[in-house]
């Protein structure tokens, strides 16, 4: 995290919302749905990602998609900003509001419906992560990207960051799962983007939406594809002395040709943090690191496919590997990966959460670079990744009201960030950009790459009025801090 903030106005300052929006609000979604105290709208302050404070001026939260286009219409047409928000488990500040008007989607809760044959969903962008693979198991399917946040974080919010978790690492991302998409508009307009068929004549705009971070509107609806249900699972858990081994067997696995369903790494602080908590999964505690890997498909072939992990495992020097012996062991070791964020929140009252990505073939090196970085700025890193691509998230726990110590650990995430990008990596895998990786995007686009990029978001959002302030660095876009008046000549 950088916790820097560019030096322009704010939002709210730029465009000022009055208790006369709030009750045309409430109007359409009900007293109730509308908060607008300064008390009840701190809880919609931060997201999972702590270190940022930004408070909506008025929070919304529509029950019914006819609701939804309704509040998007009245505040295209007081040119009011505002932020999509689903289950605010983000990591990266993007749902936050700065001082505008936060559209809540979480009550838009329902799947709509369910075609097992040909293995669709067509769900509300409120719903559930695991809900959705909690309805289709009685048909053999299951939605396939699961963030660690999975049981509390939203596939509108999916979409909007583009999440990913362990098991993308054989299924994809979301992106690779959402097959259509009903739209609001900033401007109120409702489209469709893609369709159920999965097949595209024209412009692929679900890839331009998925991913957008609530920049180019809101989610009405998301069809998506299911994955059956593999007819096999086998998950291991091998231990080494070292990272640099670990990461050394990820590198081999990958280079015999296995394509895991899931190949996660956590190294020993992250291990302790989980084994000391409630998620307690019966990792070793004295280990230097641990793989968590899964293997799926057909039951022939699958043994031969655990003694080549084994091998190479044992190979690159793990003192111990173990395989699940039944399903209630692979949901503990499962659950102790998942919860790992969870389980640093005893430590600290506050963690930093990074998201960099690093050819696989870098790890070694790179964790290596990272415990020079910790152990210079005196903070400790707890990693825990997505091992089989590259996808790191090194973690420091720090107390935020201690001003050096915020210092140092901003300071040693803004060189770990570099450092990734010097290995030739990215600043982003799954959390998107937010505002917390707006300082980064400079390092890896050009100022005429920042450029288009504000071109496609104006195409869907002319105003620039959805979730402002998020993504691109507002210099790289020009005109950005003219009021809408001076742009479009209508508000």
């Amino acid at each position: 995290m950088s916790g820097v903030t560019p030096s322009v106005a704010t939002e709210s300052e730029r465009h000022p919302v009055d208790a006369a929006l709030a009750a045309r609000l409430a109007a359409i979604v009900g007293d109730r749905r509308v908060l607008f105290r300064p008390g009840e709208l701190l809880a919609y302050s931060s997201d999972g990602l702590p270190g940022y404070l930004k408070q909506p001026s008025i929070a919304v939260f529509p029950g019914t998609r006819d609701e939804v286009i309704a509040v998007v219409r009245e505040l295209a047409r007081a040119g009011a900003p505002f932020v999509p928000r689903g289950a605010g488990t983000g990591l990266s500040g993007g749902a936050l509001a700065d001082g505008v008007v936060l559209l809540g989607l979480n009550r838009l809760s329902r799947i709509l419906s369910i075609d097992a044959e040909n293995a669709i969903a067509v769900v509300e962008p409120g719903v559930v992560n695991v809900a959705l693979s909690r309805a289709v198991s009685a048909h053999g399917l299951h939605y396939a990207p699961d963030p660690s946040s999975q049981a509390a974080c939203t596939i509108g919010g999916n979409v909007a960051e583009n999440a990913g978790g362990p098991h993308c690492l054989k299924y994809g991302v979301t992106l690779n799962h959402v097959v259509a998409l009903t739209v609001a508009l900033p401007n109120g307009e409702v489209v469709t983007l893609g369709n159920a068929a999965g097949e595209n004549d024209g412009y692929d705009l679900v890839g331009a939406f998925v991913g957008s971070e609530g920049c180019f509107g809101v989610a009405l609806d998301v069809t998506v594809r299911l994955a059956r249900n593999p007819q096999a699972v086998r998950t291991l858990l091998a231990d080494f002395h070292s990272i640099d081994a670990g990461a050394r067997a990820v590198s081999a696995i990958i280079a015999s040709g296995l394509l895991p369903a899931a190949l996660e790494m956590m190294d020993a602080g992250t291990i302790r943090a989980v084994e000391a908590s409630i998620y307690a999964a019966g990792y070793p505690t004295d280990a230097a690191a641990v793989l968590l890997v899964e293997l799926d498909g057909p039951i022939a072939g699958l043994d031969a496919d655990v003694a080549t992990v084994v091998r190479h495992c044992r190979d690159a020097g793990a003192r111990d590997v173990r395989v699940a012996r039944d399903e209630a062991e692979r949901t503990k070791l499962w659950q102790g990966r998942k919860k790992a964020f969870g389980a640093m929140g005893r430590i600290s009252s506050h963690l930093v959460v990074q998201d960099a990505v690093v050819p696989r073939t870098k790890l070694p090196q790179m964790l290596a670079r990272v415990h020079d970085i910790a152990e210079r700025y005196r903070v400790t890193v707890c990693n825990v990744f997505h091992a089989g691509d590259g996808n790191l998230h090194p973690n420091i726990g720090y107390d935020a009201n201690d001003p050096d110590e915020s210092a140092r650990v901003h300071a040693a995430m803004r060189e770990i960030m570099q450092a990734c990008v010097d290995a030739g990596g990215t600043i982003t895998g799954e959390h998107g950009v937010g505002i917390d990786k707006l300082p980064y995007m400079g390092a890896i686009f050009s100022e005429e790459s920042l450029s288009a990029m504000c071109a496609l978001r104006e195409v869907f959002d002319p105003d620039r009025r959805a979730n402002p302030g998020k993504v691109v660095p507002m210099h790289s876009c020009r005109e950005w801090q003219m009021a809408p008046a001076a742009r479009t000549g209508q508000h």
